[in-house]
């Protein structure tokens, strides 16, 4: 039989059913199109992908505009110690920042998530780079397991290499959130991360290096920093070869000292008006403050 004959059987073979209840008088219910016949698949997490968030601050399109993104959030808690989530204390810190920049005016901003839920790793700075981000700020806290001891901030800019052992562990952490959390559909391969990283083009790193600097500068004497407070290492949501972007390490939830001053008010105060003058001197020496 034919692959054509097959086929005019599958067409016919409905016609010819109906057609047989229809002569035995059997009634058949007309179908109203539209309604109970039409499948709708209502995928919220496609929906939320598809929508990009607010920007709050000048109306100006012309104003620069930087994108916070609060790591983790939703099933994702993050670092957890001393009683505290990590997802709290970077959406806590995300909404400090913005609020800080807002008021001082001349800067456009936008949150990646303004709430608790999830969002894929390579989405986040997807989100940035659609909306035409002039820089991007991965705010994220750290976990120091056992060793208790280890504090204060530290900040990340991309490379194929981490710059410690300590900075590649985080790496895989937070690199593997998307999998922890059944998000992740297939992994990049080393290939594809080490094309990602070839393609970076030489000034964002530069400008990426620039901002970070700026950040510790204007923190000395505000935020407590990490020993070694300039690291680099492959991080996804880093990945962006046409953007500036920093993840900002708040400091270790497993420190005592450190979780109570990721909680304090005054805290997160200093960090949001240190961070503030850093994206604004930042956007000044790029010609666009």
């Amino acid at each position: 039989m034919s692959l054509r004959t097959h086929l005019v059987l599958i067409v016919m073979l409905p016609l010819i059913l109906v057609g047989g209840l229809v002569s035995a008088g059997i009634k058949l219910p007309v179908p109203q199109w539209g309604r109970d016949y039409v499948l709708r698949l209502f995928m919220p997490e496609l929906a939320e992908a598809a929508a990009l968030p607010g920007i709050y601050g000048p109306a100006d399109p012309d104003r620069p505009l930087v994108v916070i993104d609060a790591g983790h959030g939703g099933r994702d808690p993050g670092a957890v110690g001393a009683g505290i989530r990590e997802k709290d204390v970077t959406l806590g810190l995300a909404l400090a920042l913005r609020d800080a920049l807002v008021r001082q005016g001349g800067v456009r901003v936008a949150l990646t998530r303004e709430d608790d839920r999830l969002l894929a790793l390579a989405e986040r700075p997807d989100i940035a780079r659609r909306m035409g981000a002039d820089l991007f700020v991965s705010i994220h806290a750290d976990s120091a397991g056992e060793k208790s001891g280890v504090s204060g901030a530290s900040l990340y800019t991309l490379s194929a290499r981490a710059s410690s052992a300590a900075a590649a562990r985080f790496a895989r952490r937070e690199n593997d959130a998307d999998r922890l959390n059944g998000l992740s559909i297939d992994g990049q391969s080393e290939q594809v991360s080490a094309i990602l990283v070839e393609l970076s083009q030489r000034r964002s790193q530069t400008d990426s290096l620039e901002f970070a600097s700026l950040v510790t500068r204007e923190g000395a004497g505000q935020l407590t920093f990490h020993p070694q407070s300039l690291r680099a290492a492959d991080l996804v949501v880093l990945r962006s070869p046409d953007m500036p972007s920093v993840l900002f390490e708040a400091g270790f939830v497993t420190n005592e000292e450190d979780a109570a001053r990721l909680t304090s008010p005054e805290w997160k105060s200093g960090f949001a008006d240190a961070m503030a003058r850093a994206i604004r001197i930042y956007f000044v020496r790029q010609g666009g403050g």
